[in-house]
């Protein structure tokens, strides 16, 4: 068992030697964190400041592969998570991440669907720049870890469960289309489309409602593509957009392009995955 926990002593020890400095800042510790979970399982990456997501920009999202296991937000040492756990950004993470850390690089916490499943704490700061540890907690750590990276997604069983995350994506996707519409300049994508609805569909149709058509239309998309995808182990947003390009035939044994009044999103899809 204590061989398990090693590399949870040199991350303690990582953060004692920045701690000592005197001038550390929440960024100082990163490093450190991303060694930590890079250590506990082969194949791991841990990339930090990654690109923005539909809910924001976590600090680090951690990979295997292609395959995104989870994501951990890091506060400052000291900063409350209590505090931290209500604010609109945690919020927003808890309500579209399912596997989520949220941590202030000695306490760490774990949520699966929006709710916290473990608490553990590494040990305490010191005045001299030293962590008092608390070895029940480093051990209740590592476990909490190996639990992150061990999760999987829970099968979706019913028509309602399944309903209800995509409705859950959706909402989230069309939240980040108002954001895009609002920054974006005249005269852009998503503008040039929404003229277009106007034109060609519904005359009066606000930003919101279009929002809301592009979402369902995305979410819904990318399920039916999931459904037709011809290499069942392999399903990812690299691949996701080139099959909501087609529809399965009924009758044929091959794919076709396909043409219902939606097939203008197929090019904004891909923009969107990409």
């Amino acid at each position: 068992m204590a061989a398990d926990l090693k590399p949870v002593h040199k991350y303690i020890r990582a953060l004692e030697k920045e701690l000592a400095c005197g001038i550390a800042t929440e960024q100082s510790y990163r490093p450190a964190l991303k060694a930590l979970i890079e250590s506990l399982a082969d194949g791991l990456e841990a990339i930090n400041d990654p690109c923005r997501i539909e809910c924001g920009a976590p600090d680090f999202t951690v990979m295997k592969g292609l395959t995104t296991i989870g994501h951990v937000e890091a506060k400052d040492i000291g900063k409350s998570l209590d505090e931290a756990e209500k604010s609109p950004q945690l919020q927003r993470y808890l309500t579209s991440l399912t596997n989520l850390v949220l941590t202030d690089y000695l306490e760490f916490r774990w949520y699966v669907g929006g709710e916290c499943c473990l608490k553990a704490r590494l040990g305490t700061p010191t005045k001299d720049g030293k962590v008092k540890r608390d070895k029940d907690g480093v051990q209740a750590v590592a476990g909490l870890l190996d639990s992150f990276l061990a999760h999987t997604a829970k099968r979706v069983g019913t028509p309602r469960e399944l309903a209800v995350r995509l409705a859950r994506l959706a909402h989230t996707i069309r939240d980040r289309i108002i954001q895009a519409f609002e920054k974006e300049a005249q005269g852009s994508s998503l503008h040039t489309q929404l003229l277009a609805f106007r034109d060609n569909l519904i005359p009066n149709l606000s930003v919101q409602q279009f929002a809301d058509m592009y979402a369902q239309t995305t979410a819904y998309g990318l399920f039916a593509a999931r459904c037709t995808n011809s290499n069942s182990k392999s399903f990812t947003r690299q691949n996701a957009a080139n099959e909501t390009s087609y529809c399965k035939s009924n009758t044929e044994n091959h794919q076709r392009p396909c043409t219902n009044i939606f097939g203008g999103f197929q090019s904004c899809i891909k923009n969107f995955l990409s």
